[in-house]
């Protein structure tokens, strides 16, 4: 019997068109006008063809654009916290009719798919980066994105081919659809995701062994579409994943798997579109840690735990478990959270990004009650190296 949590919106999505179906698409291109995407843009197109983002099955309207902006809504009450949209220039834009179809192709001018334009629209910045972002301010990277987009979007449901991805991965590269046969085949029914764009250190490792006390089985969900500029590539981060799961974990109750989708950066809001692609992705509970999402100093530690109160635990469908900040104590000689240590935060040992980063480059090995040694030791030769 397959009692699996449900999709977002009851059915798992899949754009992805058959091989013959691929050679049609690829003769009918050549005569379509073509919208170039960005890398973001790209990702969501990923996420939207394997059903990452069900029940989303092309980029957004303006009814749902403005109902995921004002209310974190789709129009048609679904919860949904950030708008997936498609900006095109004034030139592809001009060559663009409503009710007509339209190539879509990477930076390369690789043909990816298409899209069958349903609407033309403008959003409303302003609004959008405060409501969805909290700020205006054009540091803050997912607020950049939204005014460096072009003002003219294009919505209609997507149609992709079979192989318009790069290939990074494989071996970790898993559909919402295939995790889901997958945690069946282990007999998980209580599976945890864990979200990451960073390599995963002490405090990490035991937030996620904590919860992997109440389930069958981890999740382990990297993000390897758009990050930041000065966030660690993809493929370091993999190498520390491995590196980890291999020593440190069990490895029946431990599931490494790529997220092609992009980071926003987007807080509290993002934390919510986290938990419902792992959703997606078959898991049942999702882990929220301390100022989950965020950059800079745009949200408070705990805001990203405190929206989920906004919702209906019903119609988000997947069970946050809520974390407070961890590190290593001192006195109690192990790792603790500000709920289970009694001492000061003169007992735990706290390095900011910066002060790890400054030892790593001067290579100096960070303590091993902050990150295990087979992670720093990767770190390490990537800092040394990364310039040459």
């Amino acid at each position: 019997m397959n009692n699996q949590i449900a999709p977002h919106g009851g059915k798992l999505v899949n754009r992805l068109v058959t091989d013959k179906e691929s050679q049609e698409l690829k003769e009918k291109a050549r005569n379509l006008p073509k919208i170039t995407l960005e890398p973001q843009a790209v990702s969501d197109l990923e996420m939207m063809a394997i059903g990452g983002y069900s029940p989303l099955d092309g980029f957004m309207g303006s009814k749902d654009y403005r109902a995921v902006v004002e209310k974190k809504r789709l129009s048609n009450g679904l919860v949904w916290p950030i708008p997936i949209v498609l900006g095109v220039d004034n030139a592809s834009a001009s060559s663009l009719k409503e009710g007509k179809e339209s190539s879509l192709v990477n930076s390369e001018g690789d043909l990816l798919g298409s899209i069958q334009v349903e609407e033309l629209f403008h959003g409303d910045k302003d609004r959008e980066t405060i409501d969805v972002y909290g700020t205006r301010e054009h540091k803050h990277p997912g607020v950049e994105r939204v005014y460096q987009r072009p003002d003219t979007l294009v919505a209609g449901e997507v149609t992709v081919l079979s192989h318009a991805f790069r290939d990074a991965f494989p071996e970790y590269q898993l559909s919402p659809q295939q995790t889901r046969h997958s945690f069946l085949a282990r007999g998980w029914k209580r599976i945890v995701g864990f979200q990451t764009r960073n390599p995963i250190h002490r405090a990490h490792e035991y937030i996620q062994k904590c919860a992997l006390e109440m389930v069958d089985g981890l999740l382990l969900h990297p993000i390897i579409g758009e990050t930041k500029k000065d966030d660690i590539p993809a493929d370091i981060r993999m190498e520390c994943y491995k590196a980890l799961l291999d020593k440190y974990f069990p490895k029946d109750r431990v599931m490494l798997v790529v997220n092609p989708m992009p980071m926003r950066y987007a807080g509290p809001r993002e934390a919510i579109l986290h938990a419902l692609v792992r959703k997606n992705y078959g898991c049942t509970h999702f882990i929220v840690g301390r100022d989950h999402a965020g950059v800079g100093n745009y949200y408070g530690p705990f805001d990203a735990q405190k929206i989920f109160d906004e919702f209906n635990p019903q119609e988000l469908g997947i069970t946050p478990l809520f974390f407070d900040n961890s590190a290593w104590c001192h006195k109690c000689g192990n790792m603790v959270s500000l709920k289970t240590c009694p001492h000061s935060d003169k007992e735990h040992l706290s390095l900011s990004g910066t002060k790890v980063r400054q030892m790593l480059s001067e290579g100096e090995f960070p303590p091993p009650e902050f990150t295990r040694p087979e992670v720093a030791e990767i770190l390490l030769y990537w800092y040394q190296h990364k310039n040459k």
